[in-house]
């Protein structure tokens, strides 16, 4: 992780977002004062579940992937982050630990703002507030899609959801699957990364997708709805 200051080349010189623009000119200049810029580089981790925390982290460039960590090397990814989303948004009400592991899949730029900074400018403006309880909501309806996914799906099932999930980012991130291991696409699915490798195999012999290196190219995206609701 590398600080980035107003005379770097990669600072990026103002709140640009899409949720940011709800702010009044005070409450945007709060922000700005209470935030530090940094960049990091591609595999390094952005939260480390069980860190302590002081402050929310937002994305303003570049691809992450959320996980959970288990025992041993044992991880569980729960969903791609992308630019413009916040991460430890649950530090801002209660926890002041991460709960979850995040890692950089390219360079990432971020925003670390100081959470009493957040909490602030939350309580005196509600259009703010709203968008971002809106965004908590939508991950934690996520989150109860995955847990009904991993109890109910079979393995099959559970990673044709994932490449659907994940073919559904390539207008955003075109490169997608060429920024995730095999191991990556396993642990989305959570399954074992030999299984994954196989039925990858097994869906291009049926002509489901055409595996290119590490890109995965989705060739049938209906029947891969059909396995994946079938589970």
């Amino acid at each position: 992780m590398k600080t980035i200051f107003e005379t770097d080349r990669e600072f990026i010189c103002d709140i640009q977002a899409p949720c940011f623009r709800d702010l009044s000119p005070e409450e945007t200049g709060f922000i700005r004062a209470g935030k530090t810029q940094v960049l990091f580089r591609k595999g390094d981790n952005l939260t480390k579940q069980g860190a302590f925390t002081s402050y929310v982290l937002f994305l303003a460039k570049g691809l992450a992937k959320q996980y959970l960590e288990g025992d041993s090397s044992k991880t569980f990814n729960l969903r791609i982050i992308r630019s413009g989303e916040f991460l430890g948004l649950s530090a801002v009400f209660s926890e002041n630990k991460f709960g979850y592991s995040a890692s950089a899949l390219t360079d990432c730029q971020a925003f670390l703002i100081e959470k009493e900074t957040i909490a602030k400018v939350i309580k005196q403006n509600g259009l703010f507030g709203f968008s971002l309880a809106r965004r908590y909501c939508e991950q934690n309806n996520n989150l109860l899609s995955v847990i009904q996914d991993l109890n109910y799906k079979q393995m099959n099932g559970r990673l044709a959801g994932t490449l659907l999930y994940l073919d559904s980012l390539r207008s955003e991130a075109p490169d997608i699957f060429q920024v995730l291991s095999r191991k990556d696409l396993a642990d989305f699915a959570g399954i074992s990364t030999e299984s994954a490798v196989k039925l990858l195999k097994l869906f291009e012999k049926d002509g489901l997708i055409e595996l290119d290196e590490k890109d995965v190219i989705l060739k049938n995206h209906g029947s891969l709805s059909e396995i994946s609701k079938r589970g």
